[in-house]
């Protein structure tokens, strides 16, 4: 084995092959064309004397000793990193590439100003955001912090709470006057719901009472959307009655352009968590926008904040 041929480019190559499983893809995430990642992976093979992966038609996957390899190079790249951070950091200047993937409506209308925020606080990070309400594999897609509403079960990665999104009922003026409003919980079973088909249940409403009662409450409704921003347009157009986090229509409420439905019973709050990939968290430049983010998400409108905001970070339950 020539030593000198096991490079850190190659070692790049192989390691993203081995996470994303397509050959293709990981030339397209690093700007190449599929032969250069083909002639990393061979050179690299030849150099360490064994097959670390096998390829099919369909998929790439490691051998046993590609995956024993792999491990290594993971450990020695983050070192890599790790010691360009800190050679960085003695002149004060954080610097490098962050992926985060978020949530697509909040996204949009909240989190991605708090990035600006952020790289105009440190110019020389770069952001590489990808909005999708898809729960994504972060290792494979490359990404190191993921903004996600809802419960996880994804015991591989660090959590961190940022907080409660909470909810409120509403619907537009017109629709309103033409249909009435509701004076108790059990009148939304004759009206028109706007409901998430990408949320299972959604035909149940469980709202929360004054002195803390639940109603479960038939929710039905011709019209069912898969993204925020899609629902939020079916409310202003008074499509019907919706159950809306606070964010999604906090503008639209101080507009007059939507009305809150039965104010005293309120959908359940919805968590709001950050993912992070393990082997990220000791990179200065990731962490610096860990703890940017958990101090700043508390300005987007309805996001209860933890009442604890230490920096403990801890693995979802399974």
């Amino acid at each position: 084995m020539d030593k000198s041929d096991i490079t850190l480019e190659r070692m790049r190559s192989f390691v993203r092959v081995a996470e994303r499983g397509s050959l293709s893809a990981v030339a397209r995430e690093l700007g190449v064309g599929q032969s250069t990642i083909t002639r990393h992976l061979r050179e690299l093979e030849e150099a360490v004397g064994v097959p670390l992966l096998s390829r099919t038609t369909r998929r790439v996957t490691m051998t046993d000793e590609g995956s024993r390899y792999y491990a290594n190079c993971v450990q020695i790249l983050r070192l890599v990193e790790q010691a360009g951070d800190e050679a960085r950091g003695a002149r004060g200047q954080p610097a490098g590439t962050i992926r985060i993937s978020c949530t697509a409506a909040i996204g949009v209308l909240h989190i991605s100003r708090l990035i600006f925020a952020f790289q105009d606080r440190y110019p020389d990070i770069a952001i590489d955001l990808s909005l999708t309400d898809e729960r994504i594999d972060l290792v494979r897609e490359g990404v190191d912090i993921a903004l996600r509403l809802g419960p996880l079960t994804d015991s591989a990665m660090k959590l961190r709470p940022l907080g409660q999104s909470q909810r409120l009922l509403v619907a537009a003026p017109a629709y309103l006057a033409s249909r009435g409003t509701p004076s108790v919980p059990r009148d939304l079973a004759q009206h028109e719901g706007i409901r998430m088909s990408n949320i299972a249940g959604s035909d149940m409403l469980e709202l929360q009472g004054p002195r803390g009662e639940h109603h479960a409450v038939p929710f039905g409704g011709r019209l069912r959307i898969d993204h925020g921003l899609a629902a939020r347009e079916a409310m202003v157009a008074g499509r019907g009655i919706a159950p809306a986090h606070r964010w999604l229509v906090d503008d639209l409420l101080k507009a007059d352009r939507l009305k809150a439905v039965l104010p005293r019973y309120t959908p359940l709050p919805v968590p709001l968590n950050m993912l992070i990939v393990p082997e990220r968290v000791g990179i200065a430049r990731v962490r610096l926008l860990i703890d940017f983010l958990a101090r700043e998400i508390g300005s987007i409108p309805g996001i209860e904040a933890p009442r604890s905001r230490g920096m403990k970070m801890s693995s979802p339950k399974r």
